[in-house]
């Protein structure tokens, strides 16, 4: 689902000065960038499609840096711009940053900052996001990145309104989107704003892509860590909290189990993860829930149990909060979207399925369900404004997921 607050006035695109034009898209690229997602806005804007009903855009490719520049398998490129060329572009595009540990290079954000500033449209895919946010571009709007960065982001730049569930964000002159085939997606919506469906159709078409896709990453969220709490002593207290889902237990028992105080242990865990503890787990109790929902058919009471949560009526609640359906809801739509024969071919590994569960483990031998959606099928989704444009329920600043105060 995409994030579109182009309506709320803060966020009006300036008026593009005299020697920028809109027709013509400049792609910053970098050394170190992955090839797919430096691709994407290269296909996109760079190939003349007059034929098939597609407006020509004027592509400028630019190195960010001194080339050549290596990429993915080595391969290496040399752009035929500068950041010079920068300064022609109506839209800029930063399609991917090689790592996000390192700061981009400051004439790159230099330039970035003066084509914002003359009213350039600026556009982040990916890890783009990351020098978008360097640059300054990103405090006090909602933006998204790849789901397993968003904590990352969120952390290093807490000015930052950042929602891991979006698929893009559209706040009027500066964009952003998830992970590699989001940033498909988000340039599908660049040409949609420029041009009309229509267009953009014809466009998906050619590239034998959905012309808009519904629902947003919370259907790929795992229960992978942050990469910087991996190889930290606290990653096995949360290795443990994630195999005990099942159980009730706060965050005072994790503290416990890592020896800290309940201060030290909030404080600690804020720092490798940028979320509050509270925050994080029942995030995780949410996501649990979200899958037995997919895979079993246990009642929503049962559910709640098997998730850790105190009672159902704490379970639909943050349900809701974070996934903008009622678990009932949720599983209907779910089920109406799932094909029979895809249900039936995958039930057996269900949980919740006879032999999916050791035993003695709750559930073990239980009944069978329908597994995992396709990936270009809608979810039940809630649509996230910035607090900007006078939203309901706040986005995520300092910590990955939004959370509540309450015990889960």
């Amino acid at each position: 689902m995409s994030h579109d607050s182009t309506a709320a006035p803060e966020t009006t695109a300036r008026k593009l000065s005299g020697r920028r034009r809109k027709e013509i898209v400049a792609v910053l690229l970098f050394s170190g960038g992955p090839i797919f997602e430096s691709s994407i806005p290269l296909s996109v804007f760079g190939v003349d499609r007059q034929d098939a009903g597609v407006p020509r855009y004027r592509l400028l490719v630019c190195g960010g840096e001194e080339g050549p520049l290596r990429t993915t398998g080595g391969l290496e490129l040399t752009a035929p711009h500068g950041l010079e060329a920068i300064s022609r572009a109506g839209t800029v595009v930063v399609p991917a940053w090689r790592s996000i540990t390192s700061p981009p290079p400051e004439e790159a954000l230099d330039a970035l900052r003066r084509a914002h500033e003359e009213g350039a449209r600026i556009v982040g895919l990916c890890t783009g996001a990351f020098v978008l946010a360097a640059a300054g571009l990103l405090d006090g709007r909602p933006a998204t990145t790849h789901w397993m960065y968003a904590p990352t982001l969120a952390k290093r730049y807490p000015s930052v309104h950042v929602d891991p569930r979006e698929l893009f964000v559209d706040d009027g002159d500066v964009l952003t989107s998830a992970g590699t085939a989001a940033g498909i997606d988000l340039c599908l919506h660049i040409v949609r704003t420029d041009h009309g469906n229509e267009a953009a159709g014809a466009l998906a078409r050619r590239l034998v892509v959905p012309p808009r896709r519904s629902g947003g990453q919370e259907r790929y969220l795992d229960r992978s860590l942050p990469e910087e709490i991996g190889a930290d002593p606290l990653a096995e207290v949360v290795a443990w909290a994630l195999e005990h889902l099942h159980e009730q237990f706060d965050v005072e028992t994790l503290a416990a189990r890592a020896y800290m105080s309940r201060r030290t242990f909030d404080r600690r865990f804020r720092s490798l993860t940028g979320s509050a503890p509270l925050q994080w787990l029942i995030t995780q109790r949410v996501l649990q829930a979200q899958r037995l929902l997919e895979t079993s058919d246990y009642s929503v009471d049962e559910v709640a149990g098997r998730c850790g949560f105190r009672s159902p009526v704490a379970l639909r609640g943050h349900f809701r909060r974070q996934l903008g359906s009622s678990p009932a809801a949720y599983r209907a739509a779910y089920r109406a979207r799932r094909p029979q024969a895809d249900r039936n071919q995958e039930a057996e590994s269900a949980p919740g399925a006879a032999g999916s569960l050791p035993p003695g483990q709750p559930g073990h031998a239980g009944p069978q369900a329908p597994p995992a959606l396709h990936p270009d099928s809608p979810l039940p989704h809630q649509s996230r404004r910035t607090a900007a444009a006078g939203a309901v329920g706040p986005p995520v600043t300092a910590s990955a997921f939004p959370g509540q105060r309450s015990a889960p």
